[in-house]
């Protein structure tokens, strides 16, 4: 069995090269973040005809996620239970979170929140949402400990030095700031493991090249695309890759996809 996850960008932009992703790569379930659609607007003809299910939740034209798959899309879960919600004065759930269960593989297709700045109100809101995340996550396992989880999707988190092009760089920002880097942690220390990392190891080995300053070429990413694996799921890993090749040629979205290989 093969998974894979990838902020897509606006999958009304790219539906022709993500269902060409999923063919060349034979892959049986995917995680999409930023799909930037309502529900109304998914491009589900595409997919249906590859022979894909797929479950999505979009509010507007921000953020949104959904779950494409071959092999069974069960147990449509819209957000986390314990998500919380941003906004003043009117708070809102943003469309940040979406689970199925995919040939018995619970799959959460995760879009965490970027922070924006340190010190503002969304920066308090992606430690929240990272909390809850892990505090949930860390029920679920509790209830099921042979519960097959895969967390998959764009964490706005590069959780070590080597993560970003140029620790330098990102002095005083986002996404590299020791709070936000111990609630990743929290969430492998909950029983979720990294399982890509083991296989893509060597340097620059990154997720996410800004479209801006030529930042692709320059080889100038960060990591902050992962599966997180319970123990259950973790156990059936047997390789990962992440598809560089994607962040490639004209209408490619900012991020690359990560696929992880499962043993039957």
């Amino acid at each position: 069995m093969r998974i894979a996850t990838w902020n897509v960008n606006s999958i009304r932009t790219r539906v022709d090269r993500v269902v060409a992703f999923l063919e060349r790569h034979d892959v049986d379930v995917l995680a999409m973040q930023e799909t930037k659609c309502k529900d109304a607007q998914f491009p589900m003809l595409p997919f249906e005809q590859a022979g894909y299910e797929v479950a999505h939740h979009g509010l507007n034209q921000w953020n949104g996620v959904a779950i494409a798959s071959r092999v069974g899309l069960t147990d449509v879960q819209v957000g986390f239970e314990h998500m919380p919600t941003y906004g003043e004065p009117e708070s809102v759930a943003e469309a940040r979170a979406l689970g199925a269960t995919c040939d018995g593989v619970r799959v959460w297709s995760l879009y965490v929140p970027n922070g924006r700045e340190l010190g503002h109100p969304h920066y308090a809101y992606k430690l929240d949402w990272l909390a809850r995340l892990r505090a949930d996550g860390e029920r679920w396992l509790a209830e099921d400990p042979g519960a097959q989880v895969a967390l998959m999707g764009d964490w706005n988190v590069a959780p070590q030095d080597e993560d970003v092009w140029d620790m330098a760089f990102f002095e005083g920002k986002t996404h590299v700031s020791v709070p936000e880097r111990e609630a990743f942690a929290a969430v492998v220390d909950a029983g979720f493991a990294d399982v890509v990392r083991p296989y893509t190891s060597e340097p620059r080995t990154y997720t996410y090249w800004d479209y801006t300053q030529l930042r692709f070429p320059k080889k100038q990413g960060m990591r902050i695309d992962f599966c997180l694996a319970s123990p259950a799921l973790a156990s059936r890993v047997t390789g990962a890759s992440i598809d560089r090749e994607e962040r490639k040629g004209k209408g490619a979205s900012d991020h690359a996809p990560v696929i992880v290989d499962l043993d039957a």
